[in-house]
């Protein structure tokens, strides 16, 4: 492929803008963009129909067999070649991606009916709000909501994690969790250390909200009050708790692995 432009040089203008993005949630926020690291990101980008702003190159990356497929897809005028060394100055991975992304921050869409939705208080390590995400799309999640304290979705940590499952789920950002557990039409689940009931002895088919909390703090005075059942996930080892994704992903696929027992039991009596 043809590269109608070379970046040379780190003092580019482009090049700024797209350090000051990876670098600065209020710099995302203001222009509405986010930066995807990497061809499974762009790959997932383009599947799910994101606005796509520009393509950054690793120069040492223009022929990678995956690549050319994907910029096949876009208007050839988004892609820049860009010197390996230069977006290395760019980037905070320790070897540059094969090519960087500047798509459109997506908008929250309504919330989806009849289908369970993951809530959010204050996670703050990228890591766990990535792997949620994750698993929350993996068990087919629709909506994600996110309280104000929440690290920022769109971080580049955070993206890497999601390995794209931000492009499968409808998130909703600064959410007020109490309001939105008020409107919130089916059951509120909080997972708690002092639950009262098991997860294991719960109906979780139907329009469930999980509610997760800060990774010390736990979940918050009003949230837990907007709840309608603290549940706790049994551990008979010796571990005082469970990292806040682990918990989620148990509780996430103990609900898959109900449906799933269901479907079964009905085909069964078919």
């Amino acid at each position: 492929m043809t590269f109608q432009k070379t970046l040379t040089s780190a003092a580019n203008d482009e090049l700024k803008h797209l350090g000051r993005l990876l670098t600065n949630a209020r710099e995302r926020r203001k222009h509405g963009q986010l930066v995807l690291e990497g061809l499974h990101l762009l790959q997932s980008a383009i599947d799910a129909g994101l606005g796509i702003d520009a393509v950054y190159v690793n120069e040492s990356a223009q022929h990678h067999g995956e690549l050319l497929p994907l910029l096949a897809r876009l208007d050839r005028r988004l892609a820049v070649l860009v010197a390996t060394p230069v977006l290395a100055k760019v980037t905070a991975l320790a070897t540059p991606a094969e090519v960087l992304t500047v798509c459109r921050r997506p908008a929250a869409q309504p919330t989806a009916a009849g289908a369970p939705c993951v809530m959010l208080d204050d996670v703050q390590d990228p890591g766990n709000l990535g792997t949620i995400l994750r698993c929350a799309a993996a068990a087919n999640v629709r909506d994600v909501y996110l309280s104000k304290g929440c690290v920022d979705v769109y971080s580049p940590k955070v993206l890497r994690a999601g390995m794209g499952a931000h492009f499968a789920l409808n998130i909703h950002e600064a959410a007020d969790l109490p309001a939105a557990l008020a409107a919130w039409p089916g059951r509120k689940l909080v997972t708690h250390l002092e639950g009262s009931v098991s997860l294991y002895g719960q109906d979780l088919a139907g329009d469930v909200a999980f509610v997760f909390g800060n990774e010390g703090a736990g979940v918050s005075a009003d949230v837990l009050a907007a709840a309608d059942l603290r549940v706790r996930i049994p551990m008979p080892g010796h571990a005082e708790s469970l990292n806040v994704a682990m918990a989620a992903t148990v509780c996430l696929f103990e609900r898959v692995r109900q449906l799933e027992q269901r479907l079964t039991l009905k085909l069964r009596d078919y």
